[in-house]
Protein backbone atom coordinates (compact mmCIF):
# COMPACT_ATOMS: atom_id res chain seq x y z
CA UNK A 1 0.00 0.00 0.00
CA UNK A 2 1.12 3.15 -0.89
CA UNK A 3 1.60 6.76 1.65
CA UNK A 4 -1.35 8.29 -0.19
CA UNK A 5 -5.03 8.01 -0.73
CA UNK A 6 -4.54 8.65 -4.91
CA UNK A 7 -2.74 5.24 -5.15
CA UNK A 8 -5.05 2.53 -4.85
CA UNK A 9 -5.45 0.04 -7.74
CA UNK A 10 -8.06 -0.14 -9.91
CA UNK A 11 -9.27 -3.39 -8.62
CA UNK A 12 -10.17 -1.67 -5.24
CA UNK A 13 -11.26 1.40 -7.32
CA UNK A 14 -14.29 -1.42 -9.14
CA UNK A 15 -14.23 -2.68 -5.30
CA UNK A 16 -15.50 0.59 -3.78
CA UNK A 17 -18.13 0.93 -6.32
CA UNK A 18 -19.53 -2.64 -5.28
CA UNK A 19 -19.49 -1.84 -2.18
CA UNK A 20 -20.81 1.83 -1.61
CA UNK A 21 -24.27 0.40 -1.50
CA UNK A 22 -23.74 -1.10 1.90
CA UNK A 23 -22.73 1.96 3.57
CA UNK A 24 -25.61 3.09 6.35
CA UNK A 25 -26.31 6.40 7.74
CA UNK A 26 -26.17 5.74 12.03
CA UNK A 27 -29.31 7.73 13.69
CA UNK A 28 -28.92 10.76 16.01
CA UNK A 29 -28.54 10.92 19.60
CA UNK A 30 -28.59 13.01 22.14
CA UNK A 31 -24.71 13.74 23.33
CA UNK A 32 -25.86 15.47 26.35
CA UNK A 33 -28.23 12.52 27.05
CA UNK A 34 -25.94 9.67 26.55
CA UNK A 35 -22.75 11.10 27.43
CA UNK A 36 -20.35 13.00 30.00
CA UNK A 37 -17.95 15.00 29.18
CA UNK A 38 -14.72 13.77 31.85
CA UNK A 39 -11.81 15.63 31.06
CA UNK A 40 -9.70 17.97 29.17
CA UNK A 41 -11.78 21.18 30.57
CA UNK A 42 -13.02 23.17 28.09
CA UNK A 43 -11.45 21.29 25.52
CA UNK A 44 -14.53 18.68 25.04
CA UNK A 45 -17.65 19.96 23.62
CA UNK A 46 -21.39 19.20 22.86
CA UNK A 47 -23.17 21.70 21.08
CA UNK A 48 -25.55 22.21 18.01
CA UNK A 49 -28.59 21.20 20.47
CA UNK A 50 -26.86 17.46 21.76
CA UNK A 51 -26.29 16.60 18.05
CA UNK A 52 -22.05 17.68 17.88
CA UNK A 53 -19.55 16.94 19.96
CA UNK A 54 -15.93 17.91 19.64
CA UNK A 55 -12.61 16.64 20.98
CA UNK A 56 -9.07 18.97 21.35
CA UNK A 57 -5.67 18.39 22.42
CA UNK A 58 -2.93 21.06 22.66
CA UNK A 59 0.21 21.26 24.26
CA UNK A 60 -1.41 21.44 27.84
CA UNK A 61 -4.34 18.31 27.63
CA UNK A 62 -6.28 16.22 25.62
CA UNK A 63 -9.75 15.46 26.19
CA UNK A 64 -12.36 12.68 26.32
CA UNK A 65 -15.72 11.31 27.22
CA UNK A 66 -17.55 8.51 28.48
CA UNK A 67 -21.45 6.98 27.99
CA UNK A 68 -23.45 7.48 31.00
CA UNK A 69 -25.12 3.86 30.09
CA UNK A 70 -23.07 0.47 30.22
CA UNK A 71 -23.58 -2.32 27.72
CA UNK A 72 -23.61 -6.33 27.34
CA UNK A 73 -23.64 -6.59 23.79
CA UNK A 74 -25.52 -4.69 21.72
CA UNK A 75 -24.23 -2.78 18.48
CA UNK A 76 -22.93 1.15 18.72
CA UNK A 77 -22.44 3.26 16.00
CA UNK A 78 -20.75 6.37 15.85
CA UNK A 79 -19.54 9.15 13.42
CA UNK A 80 -16.28 10.51 13.12
CA UNK A 81 -14.41 13.15 11.21
CA UNK A 82 -10.82 12.49 12.05
CA UNK A 83 -8.19 15.40 13.01
CA UNK A 84 -7.49 16.90 9.55
CA UNK A 85 -3.52 18.46 8.27
CA UNK A 86 -0.64 17.27 10.07
CA UNK A 87 -1.80 15.04 12.41
CA UNK A 88 1.12 13.04 13.61
CA UNK A 89 1.93 11.93 16.99
CA UNK A 90 -2.42 12.50 18.01
CA UNK A 91 -4.05 9.46 18.89
CA UNK A 92 -7.94 9.35 18.86
CA UNK A 93 -9.50 6.54 20.62
CA UNK A 94 -13.37 5.32 20.37
CA UNK A 95 -13.40 2.12 22.23
CA UNK A 96 -15.94 -0.07 25.05
CA UNK A 97 -14.04 -0.82 28.14
CA UNK A 98 -14.94 -2.25 32.02
CA UNK A 99 -12.73 -1.44 34.47
CA UNK A 100 -10.08 -3.05 37.00
CA UNK A 101 -7.12 -5.03 36.21
CA UNK A 102 -9.10 -7.90 34.50
CA UNK A 103 -11.03 -5.24 32.14
CA UNK A 104 -12.61 -6.39 28.69
CA UNK A 105 -11.98 -4.13 26.14
CA UNK A 106 -12.47 -3.60 22.28
CA UNK A 107 -10.81 -0.73 20.35
CA UNK A 108 -10.89 1.60 17.59
CA UNK A 109 -7.35 3.91 17.55
CA UNK A 110 -7.10 6.31 14.66
CA UNK A 111 -2.97 7.16 14.25
CA UNK A 112 -2.27 10.52 13.39
CA UNK A 113 -0.27 10.92 10.15
CA UNK A 114 1.60 13.73 7.89
CA UNK A 115 -0.39 15.86 5.69
CA UNK A 116 -1.27 13.42 2.75
CA UNK A 117 0.06 10.26 4.15
CA UNK A 118 -3.27 8.12 5.43
CA UNK A 119 -4.13 7.51 8.73
CA UNK A 120 -3.80 3.72 10.47
CA UNK A 121 -7.04 1.91 12.29
CA UNK A 122 -5.44 0.42 14.85
CA UNK A 123 -7.72 -2.53 16.29
CA UNK A 124 -7.62 -4.63 19.30
CA UNK A 125 -9.68 -6.89 21.81
CA UNK A 126 -8.69 -7.37 25.65
CA UNK A 127 -10.19 -10.03 27.23
CA UNK A 128 -9.68 -10.50 31.20
CA UNK A 129 -6.41 -7.90 30.89
CA UNK A 130 -4.98 -9.29 28.39
CA UNK A 131 -5.10 -7.47 24.99
CA UNK A 132 -1.47 -7.82 22.38
CA UNK A 133 -4.37 -8.82 19.69
CA UNK A 134 -4.24 -5.91 17.21
CA UNK A 135 -4.77 -5.38 13.57
CA UNK A 136 -4.03 -2.82 11.57
CA UNK A 137 -5.69 -1.01 8.44
CA UNK A 138 -5.52 1.69 6.14
CA UNK A 139 -8.89 2.93 5.19
CA UNK A 140 -10.00 3.65 1.77
CA UNK A 141 -10.97 7.15 2.35
CA UNK A 142 -9.78 10.13 4.04
CA UNK A 143 -11.25 10.12 7.08
CA UNK A 144 -10.10 13.43 7.99
CA UNK A 145 -12.99 14.96 4.98
CA UNK A 146 -16.14 13.79 6.10
CA UNK A 147 -17.89 12.11 9.12
CA UNK A 148 -17.46 8.04 8.27
CA UNK A 149 -19.43 5.64 10.35
CA UNK A 150 -16.96 3.47 12.84
CA UNK A 151 -19.36 0.56 14.29
CA UNK A 152 -18.47 -2.36 16.64
CA UNK A 153 -21.40 -5.47 16.85
CA UNK A 154 -20.41 -7.43 20.43
CA UNK A 155 -22.46 -10.87 20.82
CA UNK A 156 -21.25 -14.25 22.49
CA UNK A 157 -20.79 -15.76 19.11
CA UNK A 158 -18.12 -12.97 17.82
CA UNK A 159 -16.79 -9.61 18.05
CA UNK A 160 -17.10 -7.46 14.25
CA UNK A 161 -15.20 -4.20 13.35
CA UNK A 162 -17.00 -2.40 11.09
CA UNK A 163 -16.56 1.02 9.06
CA UNK A 164 -19.29 2.32 7.02
CA UNK A 165 -21.18 -1.14 7.63
CA UNK A 166 -18.20 -3.28 6.13
CA UNK A 167 -16.40 -5.53 8.16
CA UNK A 168 -13.04 -5.33 8.18
CA UNK A 169 -12.35 -7.35 11.24
CA UNK A 170 -14.00 -10.77 13.25
CA UNK A 171 -12.84 -11.57 16.85
CA UNK A 172 -14.22 -14.78 17.05
CA UNK A 173 -15.41 -16.66 20.54
CA UNK A 174 -12.80 -19.45 20.74
CA UNK A 175 -13.91 -20.43 24.21
CA UNK A 176 -13.85 -24.28 23.60
CA UNK A 177 -10.00 -23.80 23.22
CA UNK A 178 -9.13 -21.90 25.86
CA UNK A 179 -9.12 -18.25 25.01
CA UNK A 180 -11.08 -16.22 27.23
CA UNK A 181 -13.73 -14.09 25.41
CA UNK A 182 -15.51 -10.91 26.87
CA UNK A 183 -19.06 -11.85 27.62
CA UNK A 184 -19.70 -11.10 31.42
CA UNK A 185 -18.48 -7.71 32.23
CA UNK A 186 -20.78 -5.04 30.89
CA UNK A 187 -18.40 -2.25 29.31
CA UNK A 188 -18.91 1.85 28.73
CA UNK A 189 -18.55 3.82 25.34
CA UNK A 190 -15.12 5.87 26.09
CA UNK A 191 -13.31 8.09 23.75
CA UNK A 192 -10.31 10.65 23.72
CA UNK A 193 -7.93 12.49 21.69
CA UNK A 194 -4.60 12.74 23.12
CA UNK A 195 -0.93 12.68 22.17
CA UNK A 196 1.08 9.81 21.78
CA UNK A 197 3.96 10.94 19.71
CA UNK A 198 6.58 8.51 21.78
CA UNK A 199 4.65 5.71 19.29
CA UNK A 200 1.92 6.90 16.82
CA UNK A 201 3.47 8.15 13.90
CA UNK A 202 6.41 5.89 12.30
CA UNK A 203 7.07 4.03 15.70
CA UNK A 204 7.46 7.35 17.05
CA UNK A 205 10.13 8.87 14.72
CA UNK A 206 7.58 11.86 13.78
CA UNK A 207 6.61 14.16 16.43
CA UNK A 208 3.56 16.50 17.24
CA UNK A 209 4.03 19.98 15.88
CA UNK A 210 2.08 21.78 18.37
CA UNK A 211 2.24 24.80 16.13
CA UNK A 212 -0.40 23.31 14.62
CA UNK A 213 -2.65 22.86 17.79
CA UNK A 214 -5.08 22.56 19.04
CA UNK A 215 -5.76 19.45 17.16
CA UNK A 216 -9.85 18.84 16.16
CA UNK A 217 -12.03 15.69 16.25
CA UNK A 218 -15.89 15.67 16.19
CA UNK A 219 -18.54 13.29 16.35
CA UNK A 220 -22.23 12.62 15.74
CA UNK A 221 -24.74 10.40 14.81
CA UNK A 222 -24.30 7.87 18.13
CA UNK A 223 -26.84 5.06 18.12
CA UNK A 224 -26.59 2.29 20.13
CA UNK A 225 -28.86 -1.06 20.04
CA UNK A 226 -28.96 -3.80 22.74
CA UNK A 227 -28.93 -7.17 22.25
CA UNK A 228 -30.73 -9.66 24.08
CA UNK A 229 -29.84 -13.34 24.40
CA UNK A 230 -33.86 -13.69 25.10
CA UNK A 231 -34.55 -12.41 22.20
CA UNK A 232 -35.79 -15.43 19.65
CA UNK A 233 -36.89 -13.76 17.01
CA UNK A 234 -34.54 -11.42 16.37
CA UNK A 235 -32.86 -13.28 13.49
CA UNK A 236 -29.79 -10.81 13.33
CA UNK A 237 -29.10 -12.08 17.43
CA UNK A 238 -29.17 -15.79 16.30
CA UNK A 239 -27.21 -15.09 13.41
CA UNK A 240 -23.72 -16.52 14.13
CA UNK A 241 -21.90 -15.75 10.98
CA UNK A 242 -21.22 -13.42 8.16
CA UNK A 243 -23.33 -13.80 4.89
CA UNK A 244 -21.48 -14.60 1.92
CA UNK A 245 -21.30 -10.50 0.88
CA UNK A 246 -20.31 -9.80 3.91
CA UNK A 247 -17.11 -12.71 3.85
CA UNK A 248 -16.43 -11.01 0.65
CA UNK A 249 -16.29 -7.49 1.56
CA UNK A 250 -14.08 -8.40 4.40
CA UNK A 251 -11.40 -10.19 2.38
CA UNK A 252 -11.57 -7.58 0.50
CA UNK A 253 -10.62 -4.95 3.25
CA UNK A 254 -7.65 -7.31 4.67
CA UNK A 255 -6.51 -8.66 1.09
CA UNK A 256 -5.71 -4.60 -0.05
CA UNK A 257 -5.76 -2.96 3.40
CA UNK A 258 -4.71 -4.73 6.36
CA UNK A 259 -0.67 -3.76 7.25
CA UNK A 260 -0.33 -5.70 10.56
CA UNK A 261 -2.07 -8.97 11.81
CA UNK A 262 -0.92 -10.16 15.14
CA UNK A 263 -1.67 -13.73 13.83
CA UNK A 264 1.17 -13.46 11.14
CA UNK A 265 4.03 -12.18 13.53
CA UNK A 266 6.04 -14.74 13.53
CA UNK A 267 8.82 -13.06 15.35
CA UNK A 268 6.91 -11.64 17.94
CA UNK A 269 5.51 -15.75 18.09
CA UNK A 270 8.63 -17.37 18.10
CA UNK A 271 6.67 -20.82 19.84
CA UNK A 272 3.73 -20.32 18.01
CA UNK A 273 0.90 -17.97 17.27
CA UNK A 274 -2.00 -17.73 19.39
CA UNK A 275 -4.43 -20.83 19.37
CA UNK A 276 -7.38 -18.49 17.91
CA UNK A 277 -5.25 -17.40 14.71
CA UNK A 278 -5.11 -21.40 14.17
CA UNK A 279 -8.95 -21.62 13.55
CA UNK A 280 -11.09 -20.50 10.77
CA UNK A 281 -11.30 -16.20 11.08
CA UNK A 282 -14.34 -15.83 9.63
Amino acid sequence: MGSSYNGVSMLVLLGLVVINCFVVVAYGGDFYQDFDLTWGDRRAKIFNGGKLLSLSLDKVSGSGFQSKKEYLFGRIDMQLKLVAGNSAGTVTAYYLSSQGPTHDEIDFEFLGNLSGDPYILHTNVFTQGKGNREQQFYLWFDPTRNFHTYSIIWKPQHIIFLVDNIPIRVFKNAEAVGVPFPKSQPMRIYSSLWSADDWATRGGLVKTDWTKAPFTAYYRNFNAKPYSTNSVSDGAWQANELDAPARRRLRWVQKYFMIYDYCTDLKRFPQGVPVECKRPRF
